[in-house]
C-alpha cells in the first residue's frame, strides 16, 4: 500500500513538472511573438508611414486618438518601451506561487524542485550561444590568453567558485581563469554596499591584471543591468578583448555590449526577485559547461579522466593511483609510488 502511495506521489510530481515545462515553453513562444510584434511596430513608426496612414483616416478613431495625443509620437515610443520592460525584466516578475509562508515544508520543497526542473531545458536552448562563445575563446586560450569572469553578488561568487576549482581539477595555473567580484574578496562572504553600482570599477579591477588582446571577459549578471559588470564588459570590448555574458533577461544592456551574449530565460523566481535560485542554478550550469569543455579542448583530460589534476589530498592521490592501475595493470602500491614520483597521472603514464 505504501508503495502504491509513493508511486502516486511520483506521478503527481511528474505531472506538475510537465505542466510547468509546458507553461514555460508557451511563455517563451509568446515572448518571441511579442518581440517580433515590437520590432514590426518599431519599424513602422520609425518610417513615419503611420502619420500618413492616420492622416487618411480623419473621420476614424485613430485620427481622433492622434489629435488627443494618445497616439502621439512620444506616446507610441513610451508604450513600446513599457511593453519591452514588461517582457524583458523577467527576473523581477512575480512568482508563479503565492502565500509561501502558509505552505508546509513538503510543499515548499516540492515547488522549489518543480521550478528547478525547468532550468536544464532553458540551458539546453542556450547551447548554440554557449557553443559560439566557447569556440571563440578556445583559440585565444591556446595562444596563452586568459578567461576572466566578472560579476557581483551571487553571480560574482559563482564566477569565483568556477575559476577556483579549475587548478586542482585540471592542473592549470590559477592565473589562467580568474574570477573577479564587485567589492573584492570581502564580498565573497558578506555583501559590500553599493559595490555593484559603480560603472567604472569593473574595468578598473580588470586593468590590474594587465589584459591583452587574447584575453576574454565573461560578464555574469542575472538582470543584465548591473553597472559594475556592464562597465567591465564595455571597457573590455572597447580595448579589443573578446567579451561574453550570461543573463536571465533578454535584450539587456549587458548583452548589447557583449560579443557573445548567453541568455538563460528561466522565468520568475520561486521567491520573487531572488535570482540566487533558478538564475544562479542556470549560471552555475553554463559556467560548468564553458570551463569543462574548454579544459577538455585544451588537453587537460584524457579519455574521461582528469589526468592533470593536482595531487592535493589523499582522495586525489587514491584516484590517480587507481587510474594508473587501470591503465598500466600495476598493483596499488606500485602504481601509487609511480604516481608520487612523477607528480601527476599524465607524467606517470609517459
Amino acid at each position: 500500500m505504501e508503495q502504491i502511495e509513493r508511486i502516486k506521489e511520483m506521478e503527481q510530481r511528474m505531472e506538475r513538472a510537465a505542466k510547468a515545462v509546458m507553461e514555460l515553453s508557451a511563455a517563451l513562444e509568446n515572448y518571441e511573438a511579442v518581440q517580433k510584434d515590437i520590432k514590426a511596430l518599431e519599424a513602422y513608426y520609425d518610417s513615419k508611414e503611420w502619420k500618413q496612414d492616420f492622416a487618411t483616416d480623419e473621420a476614424g478613431s485613430l485620427h481622433a486618438d492622434l489629435q488627443r495625443g494618445v497616439l502621439s509620437e512620444d506616446g507610441i515610443w513610451n508604450l513600446l518601451s513599457d511593453v519591452r520592460d514588461m517582457t524583458d525584466r523577467i527576473t523581477e516578475q512575480p512568482s508563479r506561487f503565492d502565500h509561501l509562508e502558509q505552505m508546509s515544508v513538503a510543499e515548499l520543497l516540492q515547488h522549489i524542485n518543480e521550478e528547478d526542473a525547468l532550468v536544464a531545458e532553458v540551458v539546453r536552448r542556450a547551447i548554440p550561444q554557449i557553443k559560439a562563445f566557447v569556440e571563440a575563446v578556445e583559440p585565444r586560450m591556446k595562444r596563452g590568453g586568459r578567461l576572466f569572469y566578472v560579476g557581483a553578488g551571487t553571480s560574482g561568487r559563482l564566477g569565483v567558485l568556477d575559476a577556483s576549482e579549475l587548478p586542482p581539477t585540471f592542473g592549470v595555473s590559477p592565473d589562467w581563469v580568474v574570477g573577479i567580484i564587485a567589492g573584492g574578496d570581502e564580498a565573497l562572504r558578506r555583501a559590500v554596499e553599493n559595490a555593484e553600482d559603480d560603472q567604472e570599477q569593473g574595468w578598473k579591477d580588470l586593468q590590474q591584471f594587465l589584459p591583452v588582446a587574447d584575453d576574454t571577459v565573461l560578464g555574469i549578471a542575472a538582470s543584465g543591468t548591473t553597472p559594475y559588470v556592464t562597465g567591465a564588459i564595455d571597457g573590455a570590448r572597447r580595448h579589443g578583448l573578446l567579451t561574453g555574458c550570461i543573463t536571465s533577461n533578454p535584450r539587456t544592456p549587458l548583452a548589447a555590449v557583449a560579443d557573445y551574449p548567453i541568455e538563460t530565460i528561466v522565468g520568475p523566481e520561486f521567491v520573487t526577485g531572488s535570482s540566487r535560485m533558478k538564475s544562479g542554478t542556470a549560471q552555475k550550469m553554463v559556467l560548468n559547461m564553458i570551463s569543462t569543455s574548454l579544459m577538455i579542448r585544451l588537453g587537460r583530460v584524457k579519455g574521461n579522466r582528469m589526468v592533470k589534476m593536482q595531487l592535493t589530498n589523499a582522495k586525489l592521490v587514491d584516484r590517480g593511483t587507481r587510474m594508473l592501475q587501470e591503465s598500466l595493470g600495476l598493483g596499488y602500491d606500485e602504481a601509487q609510488k609511480r604516481l608520487l614520483d612523477a607528480g601527476s597521472v599524465d607524467k606517470a603514464l609517459e
